[in-house]
């Protein structure tokens, strides 16, 4: 079978203006809507394949205070999960995670990107194969970029010292997050017998906080 390759946005998918996710629902976990940014807090997203299983690691962690499920980084606006699933829209699967920075910082947050997957993997976690399980972050300011480019390269020395190959990772800023459907949010939770893949390659990420 060829390998995946990144669709054009000339023919990506048209999508359309209106969002699949309509009207907000409450995070069936944390209690808050999902879009919701509590005052003081901060955003950021993150994709590591399946987003069942991400979404679930982001809101069982302390500090964390909204979580969601949809897609980034590609081209069609307001994609569905089937489409996406295609390989035509050029997103992938991403989580949007809101976080207090006084409870948990954005750093301890990479480190559980780094760790619970294996990002040597190119559009692939796994038997999960397609652009859109590819391996990335989308900083949402230059502090966020810098740290995810400098933890890349920590994370890079320890893969490599356990013999795994060059990380894939994009780090791409200034893209927009589209919400999945609602049977997507949290599924996991409505799901506890779900598929939840696990992918990590057991290497640490730097020193313990």
């Amino acid at each position: 079978m060829a390998a995946p390759q990144m669709v054009s946005a000339a023919d990506a998918l048209p999508g359309r203006s209106q969002p699949v996710l309509d009207p907000m629902p409450v995070h069936e976990v944390l209690g808050l809507p999902l879009d919701e940014v509590p005052p003081g807090a901060e955003v950021a997203y993150f994709a590591l394949g399946c987003y069942w299983g991400v979404e679930r690691l982001f809101w069982e962690t302390d500090g964390v205070v909204n979580t969601a499920a949809g897609f980034m980084g590609g081209f069609t606006p307001n994609p569905t999960y089937r489409e996406t699933c295609t390989g035509r829209t050029g997103h992938t699967e991403t989580v949007r995670v809101v976080f207090d920075p006084q409870r948990v910082s954005y750093e301890e947050l990479l480190r559980l990107f780094w760790e619970n997957h294996d990002p040597t993997q190119l559009n692939r976690q796994g038997n999960d194969i397609g652009t859109q399980y590819r391996s990335a972050v989308f900083p949402v300011d230059e502090e966020q970029r810098a740290a995810a480019e400098r933890t890349r390269g920590e994370f890079q020395e320890n893969l490599s010292a356990a013999g795994y190959g060059e990380i894939t990772t994009e780090i791409t800023p200034g893209q927009t997050f589209y919400f999945a459907e609602v049977e997507h949010q949290q599924y996991l939770h409505k799901n506890p017998h779900g598929y939840c893949p696990v992918h990590a390659t057991g290497v640490a990420c730097g020193p313990r906080p």
